[in-house]
């Protein structure tokens, strides 16, 4: 049977003063409004604290709960915990209360306020309310279910008799509640309800038994390990896994297993191209109406004439699901736990039901390209699941091939380009003991002791300009050779070729009475001071995304990395390159994971062919230009508005990462490939930038400050970018002893760049005008580039370091999950360990825990995935090249040990950091002082070591390494 959202009804007749009466439950839209209706008669010896109604998230927390109270009242209880609404009395225990509970939540629509509140009825009178709750912001729209008669671990037991309840997805009036307040008897169906039910409930009914879980004793051993006492709730409480390529979203789930499944070549539409013909005139009319004063006339001519066609970029796509279903029909489960272990990248379910214990263990090998998952139990032929592939994608199609079930898919259109990546999923399976069959449906597995499942994955993706692959052959070679080698010796090479780069770093800033708390739970007490590991594991979480979904060969990682359950995510979860996939590699080359930052790389020069194009259609330029946004298309036409589109600066700022790869490499070899994607983006700009009729600088027009402040000439942050861009390109030619008249040019170009500029409040300008407000706290901080991820503003520049401060301070501590990670890099850079730290405790807490005010405040949900809100990967990667700065910098000419040591790390350690010049640097501290630094030499080079005062200068040979005190002796 199929309901309406608008209105669900479920009735119940029973007395549940059993402790094996099951707990039941059924599934809402967490934020929207609901009224909850209860005829009810509790037994006298019902305990304070038995749950009514309670929906959970995974830290034991409640959206919301109603509860018995002392001395028998009635508690409606607010996500806070603090905020109640009680009964005056007790409720009568010899007949029937008809109880109403009204649930609407504070959210924000549209960028305005919207008003909520909880109240509670009595026998048709309101009893007390509570103004404009905020519910807490764990995760998307799918939420929890709600609970009725216990707790999630099924404890709190309600005990007495329910007559009926109703779940209502809107709030009802009081008139419509005092009409239904005869508590003598079932009340009448109102307009809406589509079906009553009494228990036991039929099968299709959207009110069901709930499964008990109780966890398991004992945490996990190991500090690297992510662990939680229950199945994922939704999306973002999943568990991530990947090979570079492919991608899954592991849930842990009893009756049924989920593996979220992506590709990275899985884009809507197919090759096109941006680049506008009437871009041209409309740039050159919109330079004319901003030297004018007329930006805002510019803004509109720029939006209908110099945009891209289209004028959207193409959004990365889900692949689809692996779901299984188990034949469970004990609802009582034991020794839960759900983890991912970061050491081996091997997430693990295990839990207890009907006295057998089940194990699943599911990863994502790079070596055979292939997601693996395998169920073990402890007891002979208990092994029993249906497992079927299904997709959001066009033109889905499930079907037998041998031993294998397979799922065709393409592509959705966008922007009105046909989707056209064709994709093809495989799934296998190996048993041992009992049978496999495969239909046109499903694969089914009967009375197995164990099961390896193989899930192989292509599309017909071969470059941004080149759909011609067979994604059946790919997936086929893929899966037949990795289907033939024992589990053993799967996993052990998944492990072998993980660790080669996991392994190359740890971390440990100390630990605390938090740390063996489930991960979850770790996330709401971070602010508490009373885990510092957390940070830790943070960090090594973030190297471990990285490693899983950027290897050499594959795309780079996009907004979401690689996950991504839509065919239609926020942003597109395309590459935004004014700063979002920037942030993504800042930490690549410093963590010691260099390898991964080659895909974005190899994008940087195929953005140099795609950008040609524009350049010569949109600007008549040489050379090639990207603007801030593009896909897996490699559009570079300016797309969405003004205030973001109309800047070329992405490509430019990109090609800042092909000189950082050089710096910490030393890779000459490498330069040179690189060296003629960094001339053409010069090469850009020296036909492009014009003499600004005021100043008499050379500037950028049109452009504008990421993503606020319309369309002006040149902003602060393509100058500074212009400057590293000619710099970096001038130093290349140099070393590779090439172009040196070009070499002269762009220093010449360099110097006639518009200076930085400090304003009447002492700020670093954002503009060429002093127009900054101290008020304004954008979640962009573009003006600060040269702060971080640049070394132009330092220490040796004090005047402008203060400057840059002071802008930082009016900014604010609040942001997007990505803007605070960029303040804690700020932070680092300015030497303001404690300030850093403060905004890491910020992004570490659970979305929204900042309260009212601060929706947009970032955070991390339940599976550490930094939260925008909604998830965006920038910031688990930003927030580790933070904690790297603050532990070693080297941007400056110098490597600089911990130059900005927060005091909540006082002791501890870290090993394998990278530093420019090609060296790799261990510290240890102790009461905030260094210790000792062991500095070993990649490539024979010279450097300066500074701790504090001290200063020495090293001259290493290749592979020398020398181990200094705390005074660099």
């Amino acid at each position: 049977m199929k309901f309406s959202f608008a209105l669900l009804t479920f009735a119940l007749l029973v007395r549940v003063s059993s402790a094996a009466m099951p707990i039941y439950e059924t599934a809402i839209n967490p934020r929207d409004d609901l009224t909850l209706e209860f005829w009810l008669k509790p037994d006298p010896a019902c305990p304070a604290g038995a749950r009514i109604a309670d929906q959970p998230i995974l830290s034991g927390r409640s959206y919301f709960r109603l509860e018995t109270g002392e001395r028998g009242v009635l508690r409606l209880v607010a996500p806070a915990g603090n905020q109640v609404v009680t009964t005056p009395t007790a409720l009568p225990t010899d007949r029937w209360s008809h109880v109403v509970a009204i649930i609407s939540w504070h959210q924000t629509v549209n960028n305005k306020p919207v008003p909520g509140m909880l109240k509670l009825y009595l026998d048709g009178h309101e009893v007390g309310a509570l103004a404009d709750p905020v519910p807490p912001s764990f995760g998307s729209r799918t939420g929890p279910r709600l609970r009725f008669g216990g707790d999630y671990a099924g404890g709190h037991r309600f005990t007495g008799e329910l007559q009926r309840i109703a779940v209502n997805s809107r709030i009802l009036t009081p008139e419509e509640i005092a009409a239904r307040t005869d508590a003598a008897t079932a009340p009448a169906k109102i307009d809406g309800v589509l079906g009553d039910w009494t228990f036991p409930l039929a099968a299709g009914s959207s009110m069901k038994p709930a499964f008990v879980v109780t966890p398991a004793a004992a945490a996990p051993a190991g500090n690297l390990t992510l662990w939680y006492q229950q199945p994922a709730w939704e999306w973002v409480h999943a568990l991530p896994i990947g090979n570079g390529r492919l991608g899954g979203m592991v849930y842990g789930g009893i009756t049924e297993e989920v593996v979220q499944l992506n590709e990275d070549t899985v884009w809507a539409g197919g090759p096109y191209d941006a680049a506008n013909p009437e871009g041209l005139e409309a740039m050159r009319e919109g330079r004319r109406l901003i030297f004018a004063g007329k930006s805002g006339e510019a803004a509109t001519l720029l939006h209908d004439k110099g945009n891209g066609r289209p004028n959207r970029g193409l959004q990365y796509q889900m692949l689809g699901r692996l779901v299984l279903t188990f034949p469970v029909t004990d609802t009582t489960v034991t020794g839960y736990q759900r983890t991912l272990d970061l050491d081996t990248a091997v997430a693990r379910t295990t839990y207890t039901v009907s006295g057998v214990t089940y194990t699943r263990e599911v990863f994502a090998s790079a070596p055979d390209q292939v997601l693996v998952m395998r169920l073990t139990a402890d007891k002979p032929g208990a092994i029993n699941f249906s497992a079927k592939l299904d997709t959001k994608l066009n033109q889905s199609r499930l079907s037998a091939d041998g031993d294998a079930l397979t799922l065709d898919a393409m592509s959705t259109e966008a922007q009105g380009i046909p989707g056209q990546v064709k994709t093809h999923t495989r799934l296998t399976a190996r048993n041992d003991g009992g049978t496999v069959n495969v239909s046109n449906t499903a694969l089914t597995v009967n009375g197995a002791d164990s099961v390896t499942l193989f899930v192989s994955a292509a599309t017909n993706y071969v470059s941004w300009k080149d759909i011609s692959a067979d994604p059946v052959a790919r997936a086929k070679a893929y899966l037949a050779p990795a289907a033939q080698k024992p589990y053993a010796a799967l996993r052990a090479a998944h492990i072998a070729d993980y660790q080669s780069l996991f392994r190359r770093v740890s971390l440990d800033v100390g630990s605390g009475p938090g740390g063996v708390l489930p991960t979850d739970e770790r996330v709401r007490q971070f602010h508490e001071g009373q885990d510092p590991a957390l940070a830790s594991l943070f960090f090594q979480y973030g190297r471990y995304l990285l490693i899983s979904c950027s290897r050499p060969g594959g795309q780079p990682a996009n907004l979401q990395g690689m996950w991504n359950d839509s065919v239609s995510p926020a942003w597109g979860s395309k590459y935004t390159i004014n700063i979002n996939i920037q942030t993504n590699y800042w930490a690549a080359e410093s963590a010691n994971l260099s390898e991964c930052h080659l895909p974005l790389l190899q994008m940087v020069e195929e953005l140099q062919e795609s950008g040609a194009r524009t350049a010569k259609v949109m600007y008549d330029a040489g050379g090639w230009v990207a603007h801030h946004n593009t896909d897996g298309w490699r559009a570079t036409a300016p797309i969405d508005g003004n205030d973001a589109g109309i800047q070329p600066m992405g490509g430019a700022w990109l090609c800042t990462h092909l000189w950082e790869h050089y710096l910490f490499t030393q890779d000459k070899t490498f330069l040179a490939r690189a060296y003629p994607v960094l001339k053409g983006s010069a090469q850009f700009f020296l036909d492009t930038l014009v003499v600004h009729p005021k100043y008499g600088y050379l500037v950028t027009c049109p452009s504008n400050s990421p993503e606020q402040g319309g369309v002006v000439a040149g902003p602060t942050i393509d100058n500074a970018i212009l400057r590293d861009l000619f710099a970096y390109t001038a130093s290349a030619a140099e070393i590779l002893g090439v172009d040196p008249e070009f070499r002269a040019r762009v220093l010449a170009t360099r110097e006639k760049l518009a200076p930085f500029k400090i304003g009447h409040w002492g700020q670093l300008q954002e503009w060429l005008e002093d127009t900054d407000g101290p008020n304004n706290h954008h979640r962009h901080v573009s003006h600060l580039y040269a702060v971080f991820p640049s070394g132009q503003i330092s220490e040796k520049t004090p005047e402008l370091f203060k400057a840059a401060k002071v802008s930082l301070e009016a900014r604010g501590d609040a942001g997007t999950g990505w803007s605070l990670a960029w303040k804690i890099n700020f932070w680092a850079r300015l030497l303001d360990g404690d300030h850093a730290y403060k905004l890491l405790t910020n992004l570490l807490g659970p979305p929204g825990h900042l309260g009212a005010g601060f929706e947009q405040a970032g955070g991390t949900y339940p599976n550490l995935f930094d939260a925008h809100p909604p998830f965006q990967i920038d910031g688990n990667f930003g927030a580790v090249s933070g904690m790297i700065e603050m532990l070693l910098q080297s941007h400056a000419g110098e490597i600089v040990l911990l130059p900005a040591l927060p005091k909540a790390w006082p002791d501890g350690s870290v090993k394998g950091l990278r530093a420019r010049g090609g060296f790799q640097v261990d510290l240890a501290w102790k009461n905030g002082a260094l210790t000792t630094a062991k500095v070993y030499s990649i490539n024979g080079t010279s450097c300066t070591i500074r701790s504090g005062q001290t200063v020495r200068q090293l001259t290493l040979k290749p592979g020398e390494s020398i181990t200094l005190g705390a005074q660099l002796h």
